[in-house]
């Protein structure tokens, strides 16, 4: 890693020494609450008399390698694309997926049986207490989730898949139930199993059952082999500290640590499935709730990164720190209350900047298409970056889905981050060795037009940005 990172220092320096007598070539694509997705002509000139954003990238210091960007499988999305015509959907699809002119995501997440966007509570094997998986099945995502993946699939046959349960099977659970918390309103478990304490298991902590959930684990990843879809990881378990009303099951860190070292490693390992296992989704900022897993004996030689989400982004400098090593991963970009507005997108904004300003190598959305609702089966209104009328079929691309594009339709996999810094700093900068070019996002979040002034090297990048606006630069050198 530091051979490529010197290697592409010293590539920068010098196109940037050879250009100093030549222009410099900028594209630049724009996006306000009120105009969205503009492409702007560079003239390096601004307004006079402007208030100043500057903003210095240190071309010498190169971060994390960036692996792409994404968002979630969810059978409400497929549901949701079901209700426009076939050349409606496809052109959703192509925005998602196509590596030319769309978002191009890449890695994209699934869960493994029901999560809160499916239509309804399932798991991949309801029977109680077959610890052979004799009545496994995935027949229920063939209606679905795995005509989702291969419409995407389709559009880019190179897209990496990764999978999280949201609960195990219903019976490996003490209370037999997929909920860890009651709610009459939404699921029928009884009051006297509802339980939010953290730091305690759900799951029945017992050889057989611990066996039978790394089968159930191994068989959900051959049967997605045999659908022609390779399942490039998988975390253990979203959210292992949240009992929620929805699918979920809470885990004592130390017994996630102990299925890992001792059940599902063990079990990938003697299966040879090339698909690794992830710590995650983490949403608790606490780090000695990830070491507690981690540091149980020969965990570590079993998994490949962290996930984290929500709250969980105040744990993700420090494990980088620890674990230097270890991949860094946003798993699912906070969802909202269904606003669906600029407000939200800034928040997005937000979030990214932090997370790769911490060591995230990907990014994921969490809802990519849902219907105007943007409700799950257990009553949480959410965002999405597409919204689809169920009453009028109308299509609404919303400010997210912008957001995301600003990125991931330039920032490709095998990028460097850069490190930024200025008295403004809402930048997040890219080094793309395949195009020789350098990507970055800032944000003007002022209510006012704005110079923005970006120190390169020698060369000063200089355009003037709308009042609350997103802006991807993509500077050729």
């Amino acid at each position: 890693m530091k051979v490529l990172k010197l290697t592409i220092i010293a590539v920068v320096l010098t196109c940037f020494s050879c250009k100093q007598e030549s222009k410099i070539q900028v594209d630049w694509v724009s996006s306000t609450n009120d105009k969205l997705w503009e492409t702007e002509t560079y003239t390096g000139i601004t307004e006079a008399g402007l208030p100043k954003i500057n903003i210095n990238l240190d071309i010498t210091k190169t971060q994390q390698t960036v692996d792409g960007f994404g968002g979630c499988f969810n059978e409400l999305g497929w549901e949701a694309l079901g209700m426009i015509t076939s050349v409606e959907k496809q052109q959703i699809l192509n925005d998602l997926f196509d590596t030319e002119n769309g978002c191009k995501f890449n890695i994209c997440r699934m869960p493994i049986g029901a999560n809160d966007y499916a239509v309804n509570w399932y798991s991949l094997n309801e029977t109680p207490e077959d610890f052979t998986m004799k009545n496994f099945s995935i027949d229920r995502d063939k209606k679905r989730l795995i005509p989702y993946i291969k419409e995407a699939q389709k559009i880019n046959p190179e897209i990496e898949v990764w999978a999280s349960p949201w609960c195990p099977p219903s019976w490996m659970k003490h209370s037999k139930h997929y909920a860890c918390k009651a709610n009459p309103e939404v699921n029928d478990l009884p009051l006297e199993l509802s339980s939010t304490e953290e730091l305690v298991s759900r799951f029945i902590m017992e050889p057989e059952y611990l066996e039978a959930y790394a089968l159930y684990f191994s068989k959900f990843v051959k049967a997605y082999q045999k659908e022609g879809i390779d399942i490039s990881a998988v975390h253990v378990q979203n959210e292992p500290n949240s009992a929620q009303n929805f699918p979920s099951c809470v885990w004592k860190p130390q017994d996630l640590g102990i299925f890992i070292a001792d059940y599902l490693g063990p079990k990938f390992e003697a299966e040879n499935l090339d698909t690794d296992i992830w710590l995650g989704t983490i949403e608790r900022p606490q780090i000695e709730r990830v070491n507690d897993v981690l540091e149980y004996k020969n965990t570590k030689d079993y998994v490949t990164g962290v996930g984290f989400q929500w709250a969980g982004k105040g744990a993700i400098k420090e494990v980088h720190a620890q674990y230097p090593e270890m991949q860094m991963m946003q798993t699912e970009t906070e969802c909202g209350d269904g606003s669906n507005d600029w407000k939200a997108a800034e928040h997005t904004f937000d979030l990214m900047k932090h997370y790769f300003e911490n060591g995230a190598n990907s990014y994921m959305y969490w809802n990519m298409v849902l219907d105007e609702t943007g409700k799950s089966q257990w009553g949480w209104k959410q965002n999405s970056m597409i919204s689809i009328d169920s009453k009028t079929r109308a299509i609404v691309y919303n400010p997210e889905f912008y957001l995301m594009k600003h990125l991931s339709a330039y920032v490709k996999p095998g990028s460097v981050k850069l490190a930024a810094s200025g008295d403004d700093n809402h930048t997040i900068a890219f080094y793309n060795e395949s195009e020789n070019n350098i990507v970055l996002l800032t944000y003007n979040d002022k209510d006012s037009m704005q110079a923005l002034n970006v120190t390169l090297g020698e060369e000063v990048i200089t355009a003037s940005v709308d009042a609350k606006s997103f802006n991807t630069l993509i500077v050729q050198i």
